[in-house]
């Protein structure tokens, strides 16, 4: 080329070798496996060659969006969940040379605040773990890809939604449960407005319901040990049959229901059985150890993370949702007979 000559462009470089330029990105980019052949991947090279073509990789990360920086927004940073997304995602990221800004955005309603001048400048995309997409407006913009983590397939904004198999995680609970041979259960609800809770809600009063003889009670709270406490004390004080099995939204919900059996005198599980739902490090911290619904968070970040390096390559992420484990352990037993 001569001295003084525009430098050769990736669109050059396509009109030489016959292509797109979405297939110079991707040869030369070396993603082109399985997506264009072997000779037109050489031919992609050697019209490079023959031009001098060298990406200019600063312009094309600008014209790409590629910041390699991805946000993660999570509800609360106080929560050991929410801290192994951030791990799983991140190992991820690193793995292919991208950053993860941990963000909270309290209680997963919005509108989150920008934490950028230009969201839209500064990040590749965004995956939001556990909360209304609508909290996400105002970093999303119109043009960042959004991965939603433990949310609604069907009524996400986001490009891929990943979730983790709550539906079948409140089944094996009540199975669990009813095989026992439970009866009068009460539903410690997470008073958040959130597609994951009104699975577990939803999930539980069908299975329930499907046995005859039995009863479902629900009283929300927090998601805090003294939320949990006020309000399954309240419930347990009410009047009527007391129930056998507290199956509760969260772990934390779990432990203020034992801090509130205990102030009423009853026995975790002799008098009433009692679940969690994540497997915190407080199941087996508090006694006897909580009966809960193993997540794996980690894993939960990674297939997050997986699913927004798909879209940013133009592949489709992996369908299906991660599957959950129920983890007895001493605080679920049959009823007694009273």
């Amino acid at each position: 080329m001569a001295r003084g000559s525009t430098r050769p462009t990736s669109r050059d470089v396509a009109q030489a070798a016959g292509v797109s330029q979405a297939a110079v990105s991707l040869v030369l980019g070396d993603k082109w496996r399985g997506r264009v052949s072997e000779t037109t991947a050489e031919r992609v090279r050697e019209a490079a060659r023959e031009l001098g073509y060298r990406p200019n990789l600063a312009a094309r990360n600008l014209r790409l969006g590629r910041t390699r920086t991805v946000l993660l927004v999570v509800p609360a940073l106080t929560t050991e969940f929410f801290a192994g997304v951030y791990t799983g995602a991140a190992r991820v990221a690193a793995e292919h040379g991208f950053g993860v800004v941990l963000y909270p955005s309290p209680e997963g309603i919005g509108p989150a605040r920008d934490p950028f001048a230009s969201a839209q400048a500064a990040l590749d995309g965004v995956i939001a773990s556990s909360m209304a997409a609508d909290a996400l407006s105002a970093i999303r913009g119109d043009q960042l890809p959004l991965v939603m983590l433990d949310s609604d397939p069907s009524g996400s904004l986001g490009v891929a939604t990943v979730n983790l198999d709550i539906t079948d995680g409140v089944r094996q609970v009540a199975e669990h449960l009813l095989g026992l041979g439970h009866r009068r259960f009460l539903h410690l609800a997470a008073d958040v407005p959130s597609w994951t809770f009104e699975v577990r809600a939803r999930e539980l009063a069908a299975r329930v319901g499907e046995v005859p003889g039995t009863s479902l009670r629900a009283a929300h709270a927090p998601i805090s040990i003294e939320g949990a406490l006020a309000a399954a004390g309240a419930a347990l004080a009410a009047p009527g049959p007391r129930p056998t099995a507290l199956v509760c939204d969260d772990d934390k919900l779990a432990a203020g229901a034992y801090k509130a059996l205990r102030r009423l005198g009853l026995r975790v599980p002799d008098d009433v059985s009692v679940t969690g739902l994540d497997d915190l490090a407080l199941a087996t911290a508090i006694d006897p150890e909580l009966t809960t619904v193993r997540l794996d968070a980690e894993l939960f970040g990674e297939r997050g993370m997986q699913a927004l390096l798909a879209v940013l390559e133009g592949r489709t992420p992996e369908a299906g949702d991660i599957p959950v484990e129920l983890v007895v352990r001493g605080s679920t037993g049959p009823p007694s007979a009273s």
